[in-house]
């Protein structure tokens, strides 16, 4: 973006999102890069750029919000798509290293580019930057792939940095052993919190909702939407708050499911955020919870 004048003195730019100022040509010290001077600061050319320095930052949240949710629902995402937002920079970095599967199980790699034909160029578990020409791709929720601690190896040795979190979001597996029939998970139940409103906070800021006397995730899983649980006490009647129990719904929240029916996403989905819900609890100056 290129520099505006703001007065007869300065002109103003965005750089890295933020709104700097230099003396115009000709002044004494000229184009030196500076904070913004008081007297320019209310200048509309100013407050125009920190407005779209703010949509940016709003755009930027919006695209990766998108993709994650194209991630963890494992959506199929047309090719096409994916072509005509990548030449948008904040598109770009939420995509770029997303891994990404093709028509075949051998079609996997690290997007790297999308061109107006519909061709992604991807970077596969062997080095080697490839071409791929499918209709679709999706972006598989980490449990979901088979190699995800080879992936996890491989971006670490090129240090490549995910615009989303895919390869090291935390993931859970349903155990082999544990009973179908069973309706609920204790493991992350008991985290004391001060109140029910430090518990509610921690569960907003962390992205799930907050319905009554319990934080609630929906997750997409191989087509059906699940609803998963954490009781969060009840700010009415207890002066404090205590993790419940992690259950998952149908999609209208109307049947507890047995655990033998929760898909392996919305398990992993739900385990995470019962998790980080207990990672939040209170913890005393010694120590003890």
């Amino acid at each position: 973006m290129g520099w505006l004048s703001a007065g007869d003195t300065y002109e103003v730019a965005l750089v890295e999102g933020r709104v700097v100022a230099r003396q115009a040509s000709g002044a004494s010290g000229a184009g030196q890069v500076t904070t913004l001077p008081a007297e320019i600061r209310d200048r509309p050319e100013v407050h125009e750029l920190q407005r779209f320095a703010e949509w940016l930052q709003w755009h930027a949240a919006e695209c990766a919000a998108q993709v994650g949710n194209w991630m963890v629902s494992s959506l199929p995402v047309p090719a096409g798509l994916l072509a005509r937002v990548w030449p948008d920079e904040a598109w770009r970095s939420a995509l770029r290293d997303i891994v990404v599967v093709g028509d075949g199980p051998d079609e996997v790699g690290f997007l790297r580019d999308a061109d107006d034909s519909g061709g992604l160029r991807v970077v596969n578990l062997d080095g080697e930057t490839v071409r791929l020409t499918p209709r679709t791709v999706t972006m598989p929720h980490p449990v979901l792939l088979p190699d995800l601690e080879e992936l996890r190896t491989f971006v670490a040795e090129l240090g490549v940095v995910q615009g989303v979190e895919q390869l090291h979001r935390a993931t859970w597996h349903k155990p082999a052993d544990v009973d179908g029939d069973a309706r609920a998970v204790t493991e992350f139940a008991g985290a004391e919190y001060r109140s029910w409103f430090h518990l509610s906070n921690r569960a907003t800021s962390l992205g799930y909702k907050v319905s009554g006397t319990y934080a609630t995730d929906r997750i997409r899983d191989a087509g059906r939407i699940f609803t998963a649980s954490v009781g969060i006490g009840d700010p009415y009647t207890e002066d404090k708050a205590w993790t419940g129990r992690l259950a998952w719904s149908d999609q209208d929240g109307h049947r507890i499911l047995p655990l033998a029916e929760v898909g392996p996403v919305a398990w992993s989905e739900g385990m995470r955020m019962a998790a980080a819900l207990h990672a939040g609890r209170t913890v005393t100056a010694d120590g003890d919870e």
